[in-house]
C-alpha cells in the first residue's frame, strides 16, 4: 500500500491538516516555553491523530469511537473479551500458555520413544509408585535413553547387544567409578557402526534429559581417518558435524585444534574430531589444554606398550570416558593385556609392578610344563581371578556371528616347493660363514646381524630378484650367489618360474581372470614384492592399483571406493599390509592373497579380513601362500602353534633375544629336505593321514577358527573344492590344507 493511500494520511486529508515543518516544530516549542498556562488555552485544537490513538473508518465516515455513556463502556468490555481456542473443554497448558522462548512445564519425555517396536532401551528409569508420583518433582524425573530409531533400524543382533555394553560401561554401570571398555570384536562385525551408535546417543541424550557429552575425540589409524569422516556421515546421514585432520602444516594443524579444544557449550560445530595417532602424539600440547567427553581409540592393540609417547600422550588426555578398539587384541602376552587394560580403566588391575607379582608371575608359573601341582592351582585361580575383573569392561565376539549374513569364506594354506634355483641360493646363504657368524655371538645370544639375514631369506623365498642388489654388491653371505643366478640375468625382465610362489601366483591370477570376474587382493609385507607384483602385472597386461606407506590419505580413500565400484576395470588391488592391512574395506574383491607370513599372527589376521566383512556377497578365497620347508613354514607353524612370539612383531633385536633361544635360533637357518611336502604337517604327526591319503575327513563342525589339525589336508589336488586351486596344482604345489568358515547359508 501507497503511504499516501494509509488511512491516517486519508483522515489529514479531510481535516485539512499538513504536517508542521521545521520552522513551525521550533516555533511551537518557542512558544510552549514562552506563554502561561492561559495562553496554552488560546491555541486552537489540532485535530490530527495522535500516536497509538484508536483509528475510525475514513472511507464509512463513522466517527471515533470514544466511551461517552455506561452503556458504551458495558459493549465495549463484551467485545473486548481475550481469544479463546474453538475446542470443547480445552484447557491451556501452563499458566504462560505457549509461547516462544517459554520453557513447557510437565513431566519429561525421552527423546525417542522406548515402547516403540524394535527400540534399543540403553537406560530405563525405576518405576516410581503412586504415593513417589504425587511427591517427585515432575522436572526432575530421570526419562529412557533410547538409541535413534536411525540406527538401531540397522544394528543387528549382536551390534545391538555390543552397544548396550558399550553403554552401560562408560556411564560407570558395569563397574563404578570407571568409565572405560574394549571392544574386541573380531574384523567385520561392525565395530565402527556401534562405536558410532554410541557416540550420537552420548552426544544427544541421558537420563536427565541433557547431552552426556559435548565433545569426543576419535583417535585411528592415517589411513582410516577419512574412512571414519565418511562411515559418520554414512550412518547419521549429515546429522553430526565432525572435523578430520588429515593433512596441513603445524600451524594450521594447532589453530584447528584450538579452536576445537577450546569450544564451550551444548552445540559446538564440530562435536567430533578424527585425527590420527602421529598427529596426536605431535600436537598433544594443544589438546591437553582442554577437556573432552569420550576419547574413542580404533586400532587399539597400537597402545600395547604403555611406556611409549603416543600411549603416554593418550593417556594424559582430560577425557573420563574411553572406548578401544581392537579386533585382535593381544593374548598371549599378559602385559600387554595390562596396558590395554590400565589404558581404558586406570588402577583396575593395580600398577604394572602389583600386576606382575599378583597375576602374571603365578599365571605363568602355573602354564610351565614343570610345574608343581600347587602352582598349577595357584596359577589356574589367579587366571579365573583375572579374567573375572577384565570380563566387566571387555566384550569380543568371533566371526561365527557372521555366517548369519556373509557368504562362505574358504581358506586354504598352500605349500609351494622352491625352485633348483632358489634351494641352491638358500642352502649357500644358511651355510656361509658370514651368516653362521651372524646367528651366534660369543655369549651364544643372537647376533646383531641375524635379522638381516632372516629378512634376506624371507625375500629369498619371494623371488631371487629381491636380494640382487646385495648379491651385486657382494656384501658378506651374498658373494657366492650371483653364479647361481641364470646367464645375462636382468631383474627388470620378470621371470615367474625362479620363484615357486610367483608361479602359482601367475598361474592362480591366469586362471581367476580368464574364467572369473572376480578381483583379487594381493598383500605383501615388502614394498619390493609390490614391486615385483607391478612387473607381473604388466607382463600380463593386469589392470592393477597399489597402496602402500607412500600414499597419501585422501589418495588411498578414492583409490579404495574406485577399486570397489563395480564398473572398475582393476583386476588386482596391491596392499603393503603394514601400510594398509587395518581397517581397509575392500568388499569389491572377494579373493585375497597373502604372499608372505608375518611374526605376529594378528597382522596376518587383520591383513586377511580385508575382504571377508560386512557387505560381501560374493563366495571368498582366501591363499596363504608358504615356501615349503623354508624359514616361512617355522614362522607359520609359531602362529600355529600360539607360541609367546606370535603375540610380538620381530622388529628388533631386543624382541627377538627375548623369544629365541640359541637352538630355536638356529632351527631356523635349517631348509627341510627335497621330499618334503609340508614340513608344518610333518610336524604334528597327522593321524587322519595314512601314506598320503587322507582317510578321515575333518569333524563336521570343524571351520578355519581350528586348529590346522581338524582342516582338510591335500596331497594331491583331488580333495580340493575350490575349482581355480585345482587347475592351478601342476604350476608348483606341494600340499594344501583348506577348511571352511561355516556351511552354507541363505543371506537374508
Amino acid at each position: 500500500m501507497r503511504r499516501s493511500h494509509a488511512p491516517s494520511q486519508l483522515q489529514k486529508r479531510s481535516l485539512g491538516c499538513r504536517p508542521a515543518g521545521r520552522g513551525e516544530i521550533s516555533d511551537n516549542k518557542r512558544r510552549k516555553t514562552e506563554d502561561s498556562e492561559e495562553d496554552e488555552e488560546d491555541v486552537p485544537h489540532n485535530h490530527c491523530r495522535s500516536p497509538l490513538s484508536p483509528l475510525h473508518d475514513t472511507q464509512s465516515g463513522t466517527p471515533p469511537f470514544r466511551a461517552t455513556s455506561a452503556h458504551e463502556a458495558f459493549i465495549r468490555k463484551i467485545l473486548a473479551q481475550p481469544f479463546k481456542v474453538p475446542i470443547a473443554n480445552y484447557v491451556s497448558q501452563g499458566g504462560f500458555g505457549r509461547g516462544l522462548g517459554i520453557r513447557r512445564s510437565g513431566v519429561r519425555r525421552p527423546l525417542h520413544d522406548p515402547d516403540e517396536p524394535g527400540a534399543l532401551v540403553l537406560y530405563l528409569p525405576p518405576q516410581l509408585s503412586a504415593t513417589e508420583k504425587l511427591t517427585a518433582n515432575l522436572e526432575k524425573l530421570e526419562v529412557a535413553v533410547v538409541v535413534d530409531p536411525m540406527l538401531s533400524s540397522v544394528l543387528r543382533p549382536h551390534q545391538r547387544e555390543g552397544v548396550k555394553f558399550m553403554y552401560g560401561c562408560v556411564t560407570g554401570q558395569q563397574i563404578p567409578d570407571n568409565y572405560g571398555c574394549i571392544m574386541a570384536d573380531e574384523m567385520g562385525l561392525g565395530k565402527t557402526l556401534q562405536c558410532i551408535t554410541l557416540m550420537w546417543t552420548l552426544l544427544r541424550q541421558s537420563p536427565d534429559c541433557t547431552p552426556t557429552i559435548t565433545k569426543a575425540v576419535v583417535v585411528a589409524p592415517s589411513s582410516l581417518v577419512k574412512n571414519w569422516h565418511a562411515e559418520i556421515n554414512k550412518w547419521l546421514q549429515g546429522r553430526l558435524s565432525a572435523l578430520a585432520i588429515d593433512s596441513g602444516t603445524k600451524e594450521e594443524i594447532d589453530k584447528k585444534l584450538l579452536s576445537y579444544i577450546h569450544t564451550v557449550g551444548r552445540r559446538p560445530v564440530y562435536p567430533v574430531l578424527i585425527i590420527s595417532y602421529e598427529t596426536f602424539r605431535l600436537h598433544a600440547h594443544v589438546l591437553h589444554q582442554g577437556q573432552v567427553g569420550l576419547i574413542l581409540c580404533d586400532e587399539g592393540h597400537r597402545l600395547k606398550n604403555c611406556e611409549n609417547q603416543t600411549y603416554r600422550a593418550l593417556a594424559s588426555m582430560k577425557a573420563q570416558r574411553r572406548v578401544l578398539l581392537s579386533g585382535t587384541p593381544i593374548q598371549n602376552d599378559l602385559l600387554e593385556y595390562f596396558s590395554l587394560v590400565h589404558f581404558v580403566n586406570a588402577g583396575i588391575l593395580g600398577e604394572a609392578g602389583e600386576f606382575r607379582r599378583k597375576y602374571e608371575r603365578p599365571i605363568v608359573r602355573g602354564r610351565d610344563a614343570d610345574a608343581t601341582d600347587n602352582e598349577h592351582r595357584i596359577g589356574k585361580e589367579k587366571l579365573e581371578e583375572l579374567i573375572a575383573v577384565v570380563s566387566r569392561c571387555i566384550i569380543r565376539r568371533t566371526n561365527d556371528i557372521l555366517s548369519k549374513y556373509l557368504p562362505v569364506k574358504r581358506e586354504h594354506v598352500v605349500c609351494c616347493p622352491l625352485t633348483p634355483i632358489q634351494r641352491r641360493m638358500y642352502l649357500a646363504f644358511i651355510n656361509s660363514s658370514a651368516v653362521k657368524k651372524q646367528i651366534t655371538d660369543g655369549d651364544g645370544r643372537l647376533g646383531n646381524s641375524a635379522l638381516a639375514a632372516i629378512t634376506s631369506m624371507k625375500k629369498l623365498c619371494n623371488h631371487p630378484d629381491l636380494i640382487w642388489q646385495k648379491v651385486k654388491a657382494k656384501e658378506p653371505g651374498y658373494a657366492e650367489l650371483q653364479s647361481h643366478f641364470p646367464p645375462a640375468h636382468d631383474p627388470k625382465h620378470l621371470r615367474p618360474e625362479l620363484s615357486g610362489k610367483v608361479a602359482v601366483l601367475d598361474a592362480l591370477l591366469a586362471l581367476i581372470r580368464s574364467g572369473t570376474d572376480d578381483k583379487v587382493v594381493l598383500i605383501s609385507n615388502y614394498t619390493q614384492t609390490l614391486d615385483l607384483f607391478q612387473q607381473l602385472a604388466a607382463l600380463r597386461h593386469y589392470p592393477y592399483v597399489r597402496l602402500d606407506g607412500s600414499m597419501s590419505i585422501k589418495k588411498r580413500a578414492k583409490m579404495v571406493e574406485q577399486f570397489n565400484d563395480p564398473s572398475s576395470k582393476d583386476f588386482i588391488f596391491m596392499l603393503s599390509s603394514k601400510a594398509g592391512g587395518c581397517g581397509l574395506n575392500l568388499i569389491g574383491a572377494n579373493r585375497l592373497v597373502m604372499f608372505d607370513p608375518d611374526w605376529n599372527p594378528a597382522n596376518d589376521d587383520q591383513a586377511m579380513a580385508r575382504v571377508w566383512r560386512d557387505g560381501q556377497k560374493k563366495d571368498c578365497h582366501i591363499y596363504r601362500l608358504l615356501a615349503t620347508g623354508s624359514i616361512e613354514e617355522k614362522i607359520f607353524q609359531r602362529q600355529a602353534h600360539k607360541k609367546a612370539l606370535s603375540s610380538c612383531v620381530v622388529d628388533c633385536e631386543e624382541d627377538v633375544q627375548r623369544h629365541f633361544s640359541a637352538a630355536q635360533l638356529k632351527e631356523l637357518f635349517i631348509l627341510s629336505p627335497e621330499t618334503t611336502t609340508s614340513d608344518t604337517h610333518d610336524k604334528f604327526k597327522c593321524r587322519r593321514c595314512v601314506n598320503g591319503i587322507q582317510m578321515q575327513p575333518p569333524p563336521d563342525d570343524a571351520d578355519c577358527n581350528n586348529d590346522l589339525t581338524a582342516w582338510h589336508h591335500c596331497y594331491s589336488r583331488k580333495g580340493l573344492q575350490d575349482r581355480v586351486l585345482y587347475q592351478c596344482w601342476p604350476a608348483g604345489i606341494s600340499f594344501v590344507f583348506h577348511q571352511r568358515s561355516h556351511q552354507q547359508k541363505d543371506i537374508p
